[in-house]
């Protein structure tokens, strides 16, 4: 059973979706977000399979939530699966839903089979793209320059597991005790693995670090917003 988180600030877009997917015995609605905070917070709640967000969301709404989707993935090494159903008619949105980590992109206009096969599709870990993007893409690969040179500074499969989370959580905009609480560990041990996780030598404050060699960017990681709620306590050593 494919669980689904549906997000979009039409209470009438959200019902037309839920009442495509009610029917469909391989699928769930777990529950419905009116924004993009409100698709994170239910999120940590529901743990769905596969978040679809609606063409009603606005742009930037959508690609800040598929970011920081993405982070929760990085750092639990899990769902959420995202779907991304768009009426933005524009080549760019596409690249920068899909560059914020974003599983599928379909038009808003696509058909209601379209839809269930591109749920079943990415819930099952594989991409979908409309035929249109699928050429620009292949496009791109023809003619623009070659994959080494696009490559970022780092990569991220080179870092331990936790190194991976100290940077995420960085990504967050968590401080170093922070962190420390969050993963339960000393936080010299966070400042250890910032440093070391960093492509060159010099560390930098929590103040510089989407401008200093441990940006997470340089792995591949987009900026998510910063995190809401208050943080644990750090623990005494």
């Amino acid at each position: 059973m494919i669980t689904v988180l549906i997000a979009d600030p039409h209470a009438l877009h959200r019902l037309s979706l839920r009442t495509l997917l009610t029917p469909h015995p391989g699928m769930t609605v777990v529950g419905e977000a009116d924004s993009g905070a409100e698709t994170a917070r239910l999120h940590d709640v529901l743990r769905p399979q596969v978040v679809v967000l609606c063409s009603g969301m606005p742009a930037p709404d959508v690609i800040a939530t598929v970011r920081r989707l993405r982070l929760t993935r990085l750092v639990d090494s899990g769902p959420p699966r995202v779907l991304v159903l768009s009426s933005a008619h524009r080549e760019e949105h596409a690249y920068d839903v899909l560059r914020a980590g974003a599983d599928g992109y379909l038009p808003a206009t696509a058909a209601p089979d379209e839809v269930i096969s591109a749920l079943s599709t990415v819930a099952a870990g594989d991409a979908v793209v409309p035929p249109v993007l699928a050429r620009a893409l292949i496009h791109a690969v023809r003619h623009g320059p070659r994959p080494e040179a696009l490559e970022p500074k780092g990569r991220l499969e080179d870092l331990t597991e936790r190194e991976r989370d100290v940077l995420a959580a960085v990504a967050a905009g968590y401080s170093n005790g922070e962190i420390a609480a969050r993963l339960c560990i000393a936080p010299t041990t966070v400042k250890s693995h910032v440093t070391t996780s960093s492509p060159r030598s010099e560390p930098a404050p929590a103040s510089r670090r989407w401008s200093s060699p441990t940006n997470p960017d340089s792995y591949g990681l987009p900026e998510p917003p910063l995190p809401t709620g208050s943080p644990a306590q750090p623990p005494t050593e």
